[in-house]
């Protein structure tokens, strides 16, 4: 566990599946290469040079392009975060405690994306599935931002309008997954990671550009003027809609079935309900899905952190927008470990020395704490920073294999509800973390001026960090294993340690006309 304050860098989905990540990638490393591509029509075949643009080993097309604004807008609208942070403690004086519920309260957008998956497949905005949602996604968390820059005093009006933010990056989140899930079907390991490192290095460096100003700005001009600059941002989602390559779906008979309760309509999507429960209680989904909601489910002690390092050891904005700017550059790093060493590894491997890991180190925030840190002649600042890098750099690897193993678990045909579904649940885990985590501060009596126990916190925090690894046999033996292996009878067989090998029938992909 990191220094990290209440909120991600991935602006509100931070504490959720960006808890354990924050950015990604060492560089950007970009690339031409000279391709050639075959073009075939009536006359014959034509062969033509092309130069493609990459980054990560990803072909920067405009779809990919688009994607990677997306996840860079999610980063940097960490601007925010710290605004966020004082606004809640000094502003409406919240407890430790109350912060860590509010925090996990707006997180609730995040827990129900499959719905978003849905609409966005099923009903299509202006003739668009992607396109229109994408635009109405950056919108509304430009809204929301201007709420809280103007009319905002109040804890409800900043929960609701948080909410309203995570509600547009949530929805703009699962609109470029589905579109990341489709290109990643059917690929290794390998190259399912190096998508990923893409998205999440161009959200670690919307984070970078924007992590020490987040905390100049609000030490010059106060968390309201942080507020207004951040509600320009959401817009560049908008922006980059339109390089999203979309065909529009012809007729606006779709959108009335579903005001209208058309019974064909309701049939196709209790259909796709049923397939989906169908897809999910299979064994090679439904037990890695178990192990990556257990691993996310244990406590945090961010929330007390933040007020202990702002309350008790006086550290302004402006130094922690030093801090948050390590930490973005620390995750990138992370994604580019990941990148370039580990995402070849066995996934059980990475989870399991990233877990322990982590867990040792993070329990050395117990000397920040105690002040046993200046006893070795290392002061609090140096020793914040030191800690978020190493903590940031292994929180980050160790997310990286959640989202490659998320991706690779969904079968063709319904990449984006599945996808959305499993990033929920994890979600879930994160935001039960935070509940508890919440519940153990009011238990240990730590308050915005009271750290007497905080030690005993972070200790309990990090040592039930652990508890999830033994289920480590749910996950998959070897990335060959992540899909199920389909034989000539037309069963999938689906290999455990430890466990009964097991045949089910196998489930035809979902077939909807929202050409998922």
């Amino acid at each position: 566990m990191s220094v990290a304050l209440p909120l991600s860098s991935r602006e509100d989905e931070p504490f959720i599946e960006a808890r354990n990540s924050a950015g990604n990638g060492v560089t950007f490393a970009m690339e031409m290469e000279e391709g050639t591509s075959t073009s075939t029509s009536s006359g014959g075949n034509s062969r033509k040079k092309s130069s493609r643009l990459k980054c990560f080993g990803v072909d920067l097309s405009p779809d990919n392009v688009a994607v990677a604004m997306v996840y860079f807008v999610q980063g940097v609208l960490g601007l925010a975060k710290l605004a966020v942070s004082f606004y809640l403690k000094d502003d409406l004086h919240l407890d430790p405690a109350e912060t860590a519920v509010l925090t996990g309260f707006s997180a609730l957008p995040w827990l129900v994306k499959p719905l978003y998956g849905f609409i966005s497949d099923s009903i299509p905005l202006f003739g668009y599935r992607r396109r229109s949602y994408l635009v109405l996604s950056g919108l509304l968390g430009a809204l929301a931002w201007i709420l809280m820059a103007t009319f905002v005093d109040s804890k409800y009006g900043a929960a609701c309008c948080i909410l309203l933010s995570s509600f547009s990056v949530a929805f703009s989140d699962v609109v470029v997954d589905s579109m990341v899930v489709e290109r990643a079907r059917g690929e290794s390991q390998s190259v399912s990671g190096s998508l990923q490192s893409l998205c999440w290095g161009s959200s670690a460096f919307g984070g970078i550009l924007s992590s020490y100003f987040s905390g100049s700005l609000v030490d010059a001009y106060g968390v309201r003027f942080v507020f207004g600059v951040t509600a320009l941002l959401p817009l560049i989602t908008s922006g980059v809609a339109v390089l999203v390559e979309e065909q529009r779906v012809i007729g606006p008979e779709r959108v009335s079935n579903v005001l209208s309760g058309n019974p064909s309509f309701l049939e196709s999507s209790k259909e796709n309900i049923i397939q989906l429960w169908n897809a999910f209680r299979q064994p090679h989904i439904f037990f890695p899905t178990v192990f990556i909601f257990l691993w996310q489910a244990t406590p945090q002690s961010d929330s007390a952190m933040f007020f202990f390092l702002t309350n008790k050891l006086g550290f302004t904005p402006e130094f922690l927008g030093r801090v948050k700017l390590v930490t973005s550059v620390a995750s990138l790093v992370g994604v580019g470990l990941y990148n370039g060493f580990l995402k070849d590894v066995p996934l059980r491997k990475i989870f399991l020395a990233t877990t322990i890991a982590g867990s040792v180190l993070g329990m050395t925030q117990v000397f920040l704490v105690t002040g046993l840190n200046r006893q070795i002649g290392m002061s609090d600042e140096w020793f914040t920073i030191g800690d978020s890098l190493i903590l940031t750099v292994l929180s980050q690897a160790s997310f990286m294999p959640v989202l490659v193993l998320a991706a690779k678990l969904c079968p063709e045909g319904m990449e984006a509800t599945l996808f959305a579904t499993l990033m929920s649940i994890s979600n879930g885990g994160n935001v039960l973390g935070g509940l508890i985590g919440a519940g153990l501060t009011e238990v240990f009596g730590v308050t915005r001026d009271k750290f007497d126990n905080l030690a005993a916190l972070i200790i309990l925090c990090n040592l039930t960090s652990l508890l999830p690894l033994p289920l480590l046999r749910l996950l998959p033996r070897d990335d060959s294993d992540t899909a199920p292996k389909i034989e000539e009878t037309g069963e999938e067989i689906c290999k455990y340690p430890g466990m009964v090998t097991t045949t089910s029938p196998v489930y035809s992909p979902i077939e909807t006309t929202n050409g998922i």
